[in-house]
């Protein structure tokens, strides 16, 4: 005998209901631009790590006597600041790909705090937000 609140199968299998209030073709539109904004992220990336490598062959080639002190600090902290940069930029790169999860769930563009349409202006210059111009302010 089945559980009272178990929902029948029809609802748990269910298409997810369009929630976005843009069409097929807009949310492809956003799905590009997401992803060429990724590729040019994780381009980013690639070149940061390829600058920390260089830098640390450079340090092993560097004999003790040759190398200041100074140097060598300026050098970490170089190195440093790159594993920031790659950091921030991985970050940015999973708002991207949450964003590309809402586009497949077709929840792309509802404001999670107001849960109204987010502006088609404020997507295409941010297109990963979650959030509306409106409930930014209010987070202030």
């Amino acid at each position: 005998m089945p559980e009272i609140n178990q929902p029948p199968n029809e609802e748990v299998n269910a298409p997810k209901k369009r929630v976005t209030p843009f069409n097929d073709e807009e949310l492809e539109y956003f799905r590009q631009l997401i992803l060429k904004k990724r590729a040019e992220a994780q381009e980013e990336v690639d070149i940061m790590r390829k600058l920390i490598e260089d830098q640390k062959e450079k340090a092993e080639d560097d004999t003790a006597y040759s190398y200041h002190m100074a140097d060598a600090g300026t050098d970490a902290m170089e190195r440093e600041k790159l594993y920031l940069m790659i950091a921030r930029q991985q970050k940015f790169m999973g708002y991207l790909e949450r964003a590309l999860e809402r586009i497949t769930n077709k929840t792309y563009g509802i404001c999670k705090v107001t849960g109204l349409p987010i502006p088609k202006g404020r997507l295409e210059a941010v297109p990963h937000t979650e959030i509306s111009i409106e409930a930014k302010n209010q987070q202030k």
